[in-house]
């Protein structure tokens, strides 16, 4: 082998090295510019939680206003909104569905729920004599990713790209732990304004008073020496 050759080996190999370290797109190709977590994104969709109620003239039956009870600590935990109530519209005895309505939300008002967040509306009942009433609200389900459909060749690098399930299992996770899955739909409704908090702030400034809290003797520490 002569010299000049000998010499060119390792360019022709560094060469051959870097194209494929840096092979262009093929033709076609869209690049995605999106994250590995945004490919998982988890999706949140409204289903309906309601309980169907037979209509009594006297008003809601014991087991009745247990599972009231239990749809209006849901309707809680879920970030409120809305109750509907659907009451029969053409049934058998509207009077007896009249009480019961009245009667549903009277209860739903006993446990706490505003009567400015109950809708009451009719539904046509088609003569039925056995038409219920309906009671529910409006919730959101988290549709977790799936992992592990596709797999890729883990050991090809060469494009420098992560693997097609790279962040699904973080994103799954996260959507499995949500408490309330609204929250990636929209953002939460602030609380109402302290007015006895800031009218007091206002009186302290209006007097040059410092207007923060005054911290106690626990908001109070110092750092532990360390032994050497």
């Amino acid at each position: 082998m002569t010299p000049t050759l000998r010499h060119l080996i390792p360019l022709v190999l560094a060469a051959a090295v870097t194209a494929c370290a840096s092979a262009p797109p093929r033709e076609g190709a869209v690049v995605d510019p999106r994250t590995p977590l945004d490919q998982f994104r988890a999706q949140v969709i409204p289903q309906a939680d309601q309980v169907r109620l037979a209509i009594h003239a006297q008003g809601i039956s014991g087991p009745q206003a247990d599972a009231l009870a239990s749809l209006v600590q849901a309707w809680r935990d879920n970030g409120g909104g809305d109750i509907r109530l659907q009451s029969p519209v053409g049934a058998a005895d509207s009077a007896a569905a009249y009480r019961m309505a009245e009667s549903v939300r009277a209860f739903l008002i006993s446990q706490g729920t505003p009567n400015s967040a109950i809708q009451l509306v009719g539904y046509d009942a088609a003569g039925q004599a056995a038409a219920p009433m309906v009671v529910g609200y409006e919730r959101y389900v988290a549709q977790i990713p799936r992992c592990g459909q596709s797999w890729d060749n883990l050991t090809s690098t060469s494009g420098n790209q992560v693997s097609a399930n790279f962040g699904c299992t973080v994103n799954a996770n996260m959507a499995a732990q949500l408490a309330n899955p609204a929250d990636l739909a929209r953002p939460r409704d602030m609380d109402p304004a302290d007015a006895g908090r800031r009218a007091e702030v206002l009186a302290k400034y209006r007097r040059g008073e410092m207007t923060s809290t005054e911290a106690d003797e626990q908001a109070k520490g110092a750092l532990s020496q360390g032994v050497q």
